[in-house]
This record gives structure tokens, sequence and C-alpha cells, in this order.
């Protein structure tokens, strides 16, 4: 009994390896027959194939959800400086031409006949280089409104021809006198000869009262015909 039942076993496991073994075989069978009708039906099986790839619908990847921390708090917000910003520059203005200063009309010189007396006022100062409108060039002589005068009843002491030092001084305060007296306000003229190169002689008072009388009184002119100023 023991020898039958170990046949038995030893039968079964044969049949069980001869089996395991032939699965393998079966399945390469299989395919090797497959692969030999599909290469001779190739034409056929290639259009199914394209299709069914064409109708296979295509993978998606998955797509990733992005997420979202919540703000942390950064503390207050900084705001640019009104100092920072750029100053906006207005345009360069466009230059306009300055007018030429008008031209100072000329004065035409007035002449006068002894019984007429002209009034005068002005602002006076020193005669230079340039042109004479209304300036003092010594203590006898002035111009008025670009008239050339001359103090008919007094002579003044020289300043360039001057023949010594002391009539040279005298002609310096002579002249700065004269320049005070006429700029103290308005005065009269009176015509006393006719004009010449010299100038025009004209009698020149205030209130009544001669200005070269005034000089003549402070010792900075003369009388005419009264001599030389140099001893």
């Amino acid at each position: 009994m023991a020898k039958t039942a170990t046949r038995r076993r030893k039968t079964s496991s044969r049949s069980k390896a001869q089996g395991g073994s032939a699965i393998p075989w079966a399945i390469i069978g299989v395919l090797a027959v497959g692969g030999i009708a599909v290469y001779d039906n190739w034409k056929s099986v290639k259009p199914m194939l394209a299709s069914a790839r064409t109708s296979a619908p295509a993978l998606t990847h998955p797509t990733s959800v992005a997420r979202t921390e919540p703000q942390r708090d950064a503390g207050p917000k900084q705001t640019a400086s009104i100092a920072s910003t750029s100053r906006v520059v207005p345009p360069a203005s466009v230059p306009v031409p300055a007018k030429s200063p008008a031209a100072a009309e000329k004065a035409v010189p007035v002449s006068l006949s002894p019984a007429e007396t002209q009034s005068a006022k002005a602002a006076f100062g020193y005669c230079g280089q340039g042109e004479h409108i209304n300036c003092v060039a010594d203590g006898g002589t002035f111009w008025y409104k670009g008239e050339k005068i001359v103090i008919a009843d007094i002579v003044s002491p020289a300043i360039d021809t001057a023949r010594c030092d002391g009539e040279r001084k005298a002609g310096f305060a002579a002249k700065l006198r004269l320049l005070t007296l006429l700029n103290a306000g308005s005065f009269a003229m009176n015509a006393a000869g006719q004009p010449g190169k010299a100038g025009s002689p004209r009698v020149v008072s205030r209130d009544g009262r001669s200005i070269g009388t005034q000089l003549i009184g402070e010792g900075l002119a003369r009388k005419p015909g009264s001599g030389a100023w140099c001893a």
C-alpha cells in the first residue's frame, strides 16, 4: 500500500512538471502564429491600428493646483516722499527781444528877447564827454535842454585854462556851488545878448535875486572886467 501511494505521488508530480513546462511553449507558439498572421495581413491591419490611435482619448496630465498661502503682515506700507518725485520743469519761456530805448529828443534852443523871461527847472549833473543836456561845465557855464547858457553878469574862475592853482581851486568851488543852486528849484532866465560861440548869455535869477550876484558875494565869481584871478 505504501509503495502504491509513493508511485502515485511521483506520477502526479511528473505530470505537474510536464504540464507546467508545456504552458510557456504554448504561449510562444500562439505569439509566433499571431505574428505571422499580422505580417501576412499587414496592409489591412495598419489602417485599423491608425484609427485606433486617433480615436483613443489623449492622456491629460494632471494640473497642479497652486496652493495659495495667506499673506503675512508685512508691516506698514512705505510711501515715497514728495521730495523724491521729479519736479516738472516748465518749458523755457520764448525770449522776447527788448525794445530799443527811444532816442532822447534833442532840445531846441529857445531864443529870448530881452523882455522875455524863461522859467526853467531840471536835475543837473556835471558835464562829461557825452552829449550835454542838463549839466554844469564850470562856475559860469551850464547846459539846459541842450542849449549852452553863459551867466552874463559874472566872470567865473577857469578850471582847464587856469593860470594858477588859486584860480583852479576857486573854479572847482564855483562849479560845485552853481550845481547846488541850479538844483535847488525852478529859476528864471532873461536874455542878455545874442547867442554866439561861447553860448547864449542869460541873467539867471531865483525869486528876483540874481544867482550871478550871489556867486560874487560868496567870492566865487567876479564882475565882468574886474581883472585876472592870479596876481
